[in-house]
């Protein structure tokens, strides 16, 4: 039975398009269209021609107007990859990676494997040579299916063209599904030229994946877990929320917010889980761990009850495991992944299915519970009170974190933010207002310098109605400084806020800190570049440089109001550090707070404000 009398059969209308004689590429184009992707990100060359052709016809041919797929062009194909995961964390829809076999394929191995470790949903589809070539070492080869297999959620090499719409089809389902990630499509030359009749429907089934997915995805949380959930929190005096990126990837903020709120149960998020619960919520304590704010530590110091929600207790939240929330009589753990729970540390209770199912379920079955938190929500607010997150506000330099601060007043904290890595990250993590999910984008997990810019790029695509704005360090941007001119091209209306400390800070602080004052590598960081000619050279309209404190705010209003792209430089305090600080392997007594937040824990020891002259601003 063909395909289109097996749709007739269950009463389906066929696809449009189904028996039509296409190329190989034709397909994955049209099959790319039926997902409803709007946008492609990706650079071409010889081994994926066949598939940019197809995309110029598919536009051609377009009769709706809007139905067009969009082609962005980046400078490299590192910086496509960023922009496709951009517009996947600011959507939970795949972005799509559209690039050339050999290094054009390898050049997105960061993307991809950056897209894993922070379960962001992406499709890449990398040109090949043709399949009679691969081994032979055939020009712009790599063997892509082996490197990009310990990188990915699934990688596909077509071998069959037969199986080509089933497999682009395949690879979007496993991106979105169970915790969402990054699948590889490694595509030869001669199966993007072959010819055949398109089908119009079909996916390729793994039934291990499937079986696997359907048990966490529609495993229900039964009344003897809930009860023993409610149980242990009975006996709890003070419960605390550990959220993570797993509840945003699982569009659980609404459950998650009527939870904490319904009982009571104040709330810490990791780096990931920002915007899941509103920071400006009473309940809220911001982040915790490596350079969590010192209350929401200390809450965690504190707590008889941890309850993990789309976390997986990483090294930069869990440090020393052993001492890890050590007044914790109990520690709960909801996530999508059986392979998190209990990965890292010992847990009580645990429930293996999506945050917003279980929530709803606790919720239901604890309508009539009664809890009375308001001791510990006083001591909460205490701490919250007695270390509140501080900055010299007298220097004469301007200091970084008043620049967040200040963005987030001008906003109202309504922008979505993506960021570079380094200490500006943990700024803009620490010092903006985040009330809603997916407005945080930062590469948490592989912490990889250059994804700002290309992110916020995505983003913006992906949502432009929204206000973008990208605050990177003058280090970090350096990486795909290219795509400044990706902006300007395409008239992609980013704000680019750069904080210039003339040097890799985060790693000068580190050697502060731990090596002795030893610059190794630091001491003569990059610092010769005028950005502000940069941008002019790339085309921005808007290029601003700003040294002083008193011309901060006019200078941040004007760069946010601007219609276009905008670039402003920003020259910060070279010496401004990141605190608190929890060293590696250290646990939260154990945490630097720095010389202008107070520590509860006596013997603290703080590197120096300054190590003597600050490097003067050049420009």
């Amino acid at each position: 039975m063909s395909t289109t009398e097996k749709q007739k059969a269950i009463g389906q209308k066929p696809h449009p398009m189904t028996g039509q004689v296409m190329s190989g590429a034709e397909m994955v184009i049209q099959v790319i269209a039926d997902m409803g992707v709007d946008t492609i990100f990706g650079y071409s060359g010889g081994a994926i021609l066949p598939t940019y052709d197809a995309i110029f016809k598919h536009n051609a041919k377009t009769e709706r107007v809007g139905t067009e797929i969009r082609l962005i062009v980046p400078a490299n194909e590192q910086g496509a990859g960023f922009m496709a995961a951009g517009y996947g964390r600011a959507t939970g829809k795949p972005g799509v990676c559209l690039v050339t076999s050999g290094p054009g394929a390898t050049n997105t191995v960061t993307p991809v494997r950056d897209c894993m470790a922070d379960s962001v949903p992406a499709i890449f589809i990398c040109g090949q040579v043709p399949r009679h070539a691969m081994g032979t070492d055939a020009f712009q080869e790599a063997p892509i299916l082996n490197i990009m297999s310990a990188c990915a959620k699934h990688t596909f090499l077509v071998t069959d063209p037969e199986k080509l719409e089933e497999t682009i089809r395949a690879a979007f389902e496993i991106a979105v599904s169970g915790r969402p990630g990054p699948v590889v499509i490694d595509l030869p030359k001669d199966v993007q030229t072959w010819s055949g009749k398109f089908k119009g429907d079909g996916v390729l089934k793994f039934r291990g994946y499937e079986l696997r997915l359907a048990e966490a995805t529609s495993n229900e949380l039964t009344e003897a877990e809930a009860a023993a959930f409610f149980r242990m929190l009975g006996q709890s005096k003070r419960p605390l929320l550990y959220v993570g990126g797993g509840v945003i990837h699982d569009n659980a903020s609404r459950q998650l917010t009527e939870f904490a709120n319904r009982f009571g149960i104040p709330v810490v998020t990791t780096l990931h889980g920002i915007g899941a619960f509103d920071t400006t919520s009473p309940l809220c304590l911001h982040m915790l761990g490596m350079h969590g704010t010192a209350f929401a530590n200390y809450a965690v110091e504190d707590c008889d009850f941890l309850i993990a929600v789309g976390a997986r207790f990483d090294d930069r939240v869990a440090g020393k495991v052993q001492a890890f929330a050590p007044n914790a009589k109990n520690i709960a753990h909801i996530d999508v992944d059986a392979a998190e729970i209990g990965k890292v540390k010992q847990i009580t209770w645990s429930h293996i299915g999506t945050a917003g199912k279980a929530l709803e379920a606790l919720l239901a079955f604890g309508k009539d519970v009664k809890t009375d938190y308001a001791d510990w929500q006083k001591h909460v607010d205490g701490l919250r009170n007695s270390y509140p997150m501080d900055y010299d506000k007298n220097s004469t330099y301007i200091q970084p974190y008043r620049v967040v601060e200040l963005i987030s007043d001008i906003t109202n904290g309504d922008a979505i933010v993506s960021t570079g890595v380094g200490q500006h990250q943990m700024w803009a993590a620490q010092y903006f207002k985040y009330r809603h999910p997916r407005t945080w984008l930062t590469s948490g997990s592989m912490g990889t310098m250059g994804f700002g810019l290309p992110a916020a790029i995505g983003a913006q695509i992906a949502c432009p109605d929204k206000l973008v704005i990208d605050i990177d360090g003058d280090g970090s941007i350096r990486m795909n400084l290219g795509e400044m001119e990706t902006c300007t091209t395409y008239n992609i209306p980013v704000k680019i806020l750069l904080l210039n400390n003339l040097g890799d800070g985060m790693v000068r602080q580190w050697q502060k800190t731990y090596y002795e004052f030893r610059f190794s590598g630091t001491d003569k960081s990059l610092h010769l570049k005028d950005f502000i000619k940069a941008a002019e050279a790339d085309g921005f309209k808007y290029a601003r440089r700003v040294s002083k404190n008193e011309e901060l705010e006019a200078a941040l209003r004007d760069f946010l109001s601007f219609e276009g792209p905008a670039f402003l430089e920003v020259m910060i305090d070279p010496d401004a550090g990141v605190f608190p600080m929890v060293g590696p392997g250290m646990g939260y007594k154990e945490m630097i707070t720095g010389p202008f937040i107070k520590s509860r824990n006596a013997g603290e020891t703080a590197p120096p404000a300054s190590n003597g002259p600050v490097t003067p601003t050049l420009f």
